[in-house]
């Protein structure tokens, strides 16, 4: 019986930002052996109903975006710093304005994120729905 998940703050930022940039599944994986605290890690499924791996192996997959309270900033998009760099009444647009701005928002997003990851989430075992302590390291 899983009792707590522990991850990293870093693995968080990384799960739920591939979650917004592609097309690739990016969920926190608990593999058996489970004790009564168990480190969740990157992985990578194949497609969303990818049973196979799970099912030969008993892991839980954590969906990132489970892991946030409604609060979480949203993750910035690239025309969404545009929009508000054009609209900036003291600021010229340029490209290379447009990519530091992103890269600053992306950068407080990231910075932000772990903030906001809540302190129990239900996660599906082979067996049944399980509520759990989260913890995050870092």
């Amino acid at each position: 019986m899983i009792r707590s998940v522990a991850v990293t703050a870093d693995d968080v930022v990384a799960a739920v930002e591939s979650h917004y940039q592609r097309d690739e599944r990016v969920v926190l994986r608990v593999t058996p052996p489970f004790s009564g605290r168990m480190r969740a890690r990157l992985h990578v499924t194949e497609r969303a109903d990818d049973p196979t791996s799970r099912a030969e192996t008993e892991a839980v997959h954590v969906d990132p975006t489970t892991l946030l309270d409604a609060s979480a900033p949203d993750y910035p998009r690239p025309a969404e710093t545009e929009d508000d760099l054009r609209a900036d009444p003291d600021t010229e647009y340029t490209v290379e304005r447009h990519h530091e701005r992103h890269r600053s928002a992306l950068e407080n997003w990231r910075d932000r994120l772990t903030d906001h990851v809540v302190d129990e989430v239900a996660i599906e075992t082979s067996e049944r729905s399980v509520s759990v302590e989260v913890s995050v390291l870092g």
